[in-house]
């Protein structure tokens, strides 16, 4: 008779971030955070971001006083290629390998700096798949600056690129890395308080289908990391994080754990299913007022009606983590399972190509499109991508680019 062979899941999430001696063949993208979530008392959390530089204060094209800026001895600062709600994103090079990196900046006097804080988080992390290594963190002329690996397009970008739509299969390919990210950060003793598309970014280069997380400036040590000892249950808290995508305990003001990080994760994922949630949109006189509506709907929507039309399996995912305590550890390896065994089920390939990757019809000679993920003129916004020679090149041969979204022209929340 015939051997029954056994399908089985061969991904592999083995990377580890290494130092690149020579500049990637071809230009690559850096995303720089999106939108400014709500903070909360933490000391060194800015309320107020500073006023950064602009491009013609530092851009080195800009001065010819400035032609030859330096970071850290041996990056130089580029042009801006990124706004945050902290800290402006340049384009930086590594004066002696040529590499290219990102360099955040914060002015130091800001009332509470916060670039320190995050690149220690960072440094805590270091050496896990899928988290930028930070080159070097000081100040120069007045700035707290900050050097990272230079990454590509945010998830959101690749959202937008793909007419706000993925696939059941990319959402599974993505959703296996984002677990175990998050289960990373938590492992860490961290957690991070902002789990979003904006905050996921995929590699470059030979890391082109790696999911990388960034943005720690709202992470919390959420246990000794000696004892394990947890911290306290405590609620009043105010909103920390992006509200679209906060667990429903998070707006009731309740203290966050490893379970809001999994619960804003699953309304990630549905996001990307569905194109969008029922609570977007949502008008109010007030912030406050909106936050308050978001919730309500959050609270009032069934699982089953969230989820309806797509596998069981995401609403198990969600229901599952909003029943967790406040200070149990979750079951990461279950949800990974679950999708999994729903990806084998479907008979989808683990090949990594994204529906990103995939060429257009009607564009049989697209072979770069997927690298449209930005827009390309105007001026920088908080919320805005940019993206650098090769979008230039494509824009200049007719080739589309997204539009902005919904989210640009309403105010991201």
């Amino acid at each position: 008779g015939k051997s029954h062979v056994r399908k089985r899941w061969d991904a592999q999430d083995i990377h580890k971030p290494v130092a690149i001696t020579r500049p990637s063949p071809s230009p690559s993208v850096v995303s720089a955070r999106s939108s400014a979530p709500f903070r909360d008392q933490h000391p060194l959390v800015a309320r107020n971001p500073p006023q950064l530089p602009t491009t013609a204060d530092i851009n080195p094209s800009a001065s010819s006083s400035r032609m030859d800026l330096r970071v850290g001895g041996k990056y130089r600062l580029g042009k801006k290629i990124g706004s945050g709600s902290f800290g402006d994103i340049y384009l930086g090079v590594n004066i002696i390998s040529g590499e290219e990196v990102a360099i955040k900046l914060e002015s130091v006097k800001a009332k509470h700096p916060q670039l320190e804080y995050e690149s220690k988080v960072y440094k805590t992390l270091a050496g896990g798949v899928g988290v930028p290594f930070v080159r070097w963190f000081g100040t120069e002329c007045d700035y707290n600056a900050m050097v990272l690996d230079l990454l590509g397009p945010s998830l959101e970008d690749l959202f937008n690129f793909c007419n706000r739509k993925f696939s059941l299969k990319t959402v599974l390919l993505l959703a296996d890395q984002l677990i175990s990210r998050v289960e990373y950060i938590h492992s860490r003793n961290f957690i991070h308080r902002d789990i979003k598309p904006d905050n996921f970014l995929m590699g470059i280069g030979k890391r082109g289908n790696q999911v990388n997380v960034i943005d720690f400036g709202l992470a919390k040590k959420y246990r000794d990391p000696k004892t394990h000892l947890h911290i306290p249950y405590r609620e009043n808290k105010n909103l920390t994080g992006t509200a679209r995508y906060t667990s429903i305990n998070t707006h009731l003001g309740v203290e966050q754990a490893r379970r809001d990080d999994l619960e804003s994760l699953a309304y990630v994922l549905m996001y990307f299913l569905r194109g969008q949630l029922p609570w977007q949109g949502l008008k109010a006189a007030t912030k406050k007022q909106k936050y308050d509506r978001i919730m309500e709907k959050k609270m009032t929507t069934p699982t089953d009606l969230l989820c309806r039309g797509f596998p069981n399996e995401f609403g198990i995912f969600l229901n599952y983590c909003r029943a967790l305590r406040f200070d149990d550890k979750p079951d990461y390896s279950y949800l990974r399972k679950l999708f999994r065994d729903l990806f084998v089920r479907e008979g989808y390939q683990y090949d990594y190509v994204f529906d990103w990757s995939v060429q257009r019809p009607g564009n049989p000679d697209d072979k770069s499109r997927r690298k449209v993920v930005g827009d390309e003129e105007g001026e920088a916004k908080p919320s805005d991508r940019i993206l650098r020679s090769q979008t230039r090149q494509m824009a200049a041969a007719g080739q589309p680019t997204r539009q902005s979204s919904r989210r640009e022209q309403e105010g991201y929340y």
